[in-house]
């Protein structure tokens, strides 16, 4: 299959699904999907600030196949156009070909190779932590009991992975002349800075968790602002930063610690919320876990470690589906200029997909 594979990727790749600037609508790469899937019952959904969704439908499937079609912008050191695919002896080269373009030209390709049962969906969201397609979808009465989602893992089935959150903070200080005692207090940098300070340690004693193969607790801060000149005390500062928790870690918990190291007045507001996979508390992740592992022997799908990154299977986790992630490429050529996906990758995806359909 993989020559279809790669007709069905050439075309996917030549729309701009950049996410953002979010410019995404109802036609143009939608309409190509519906057109490769004749016997599905389609619906296309648009939840607005470019979130598609695009629910196809074959049989009765009780398992769903979830890919996402946005990608990331493109960097200036791409060395052709992004949205032209090039194929050498080996790889497929083109914006989103490796995240995750590729799994959905594969499930095309095996939804015409059989007859099977089959139920896809499509989305433009993910890139922007902003599962509106996902959320949308989760709140019908949709039935399924299965989700596999598509991201790179060199088709491996991922059972577990990092919970992921982000928070803008600002920091209120008082102006004046840099000159005085009280600049160590009333700058608002410095604040941050000894907010900075704690946060780090806090992550540095988290060091010893583990779940599934992964350790400690992932944290960055990503940005700060603040401040007018050196003689100045900074009377505002503002802090962007992430974290990514175990799935065996309370986000809740480590929010209010995170928290609590600011001084009185500070605002700490959560911009995103993203779970673990699996998801919930210790106990009924550790028996998601165990189900999702049952039903990655059941299809035959090799498994693989558990990942740092997040991906929207932990939604699906949490709404008491049994999630796998699962699907072509490497994650370490994903959002890299002159992006790629393995050809063989591709031809094992398909195959599998194949596979699972004639289920």
């Amino acid at each position: 299959m993989l020559n279809q594979v790669l007709k069905h990727l050439e075309a996917l790749v030549s729309f701009d699904t950049r996410n953002p600037p979010r410019a995404i609508g109802t036609g143009g790469l939608f309409d190509y999907v519906r057109a490769q899937l004749p016997d599905f019952r389609i619906e296309v959904r648009d939840h607005g600030a470019g979130a598609v969704s695009f629910f196809g439908v074959r049989g009765e499937p009780k398992r769903l196949f979830n890919v996402h079609l946005d990608t990331v912008p493109d960097s200036p050191a791409w060395t052709a156009d992004p949205h032209k695919l090039r194929v050498t002896d080996d790889r497929a080269i083109g914006l989103g070909a490796c995240d995750i373009k590729g799994a959905a030209a594969c499930l095309i390709a095996a939804a015409n190779a059989t007859k099977g049962d089959a139920a896809f969906l499509f989305s433009t969201d993910e890139e922007a932590n902003d599962p509106r397609c996902i959320d949308a979808f989760l709140k019908t009465n949709h039935g399924f009991e299965e989700a596999l989602v598509s991201e790179p893992t060199r088709c491996e089935a991922v059972l577990a992975h990092r919970g992921i959150a982000s928070v803008q903070m600002r920091f209120q200080g008082r102006a004046g002349h840099a000159s005085g005692a009280e600049a160590m207090h009333a700058n608002a940098l410095h604040q941050a800075i000894r907010w900075g300070a704690d946060a780090l340690a806090l992550v540095e004693a988290e060091s010893h968790q583990r779940f599934g193969g992964l350790t400690g607790l992932r944290f960055n801060i990503g940005r700060i602002e603040g401040g007018i000149k050196a003689n100045i005390i900074a009377p505002s500062a503002d802090l962007r930063f992430g974290f990514r928790p175990l799935p065996s870690q309370d986000m809740d918990a480590l929010h209010a610690k995170f928290r609590a190291f600011a001084p009185e007045g500070t605002s700490y507001e959560p911009l995103f919320r993203g779970p673990s996979l699996p998801a919930g508390d210790v106990a009924a992740a550790e028996e998601r876990r165990l189900a999702a592992r049952d039903l990655a022997d059941e299809l035959g799908l090799p498994i693989g470690n558990a990942v740092d990154f997040w991906t929207e299977a932990s939604l699906f986790s949490a709404a008491g589906l049994t999630a796998i992630v699962y699907g072509p490429g490497d994650i370490a050529q994903a959002h890299t200029a002159d992006e790629w996906v393995a050809l063989s990758q591709l031809a094992e995806a398909a195959a599998t997909y194949q596979r699972l359909m004639e289920r």
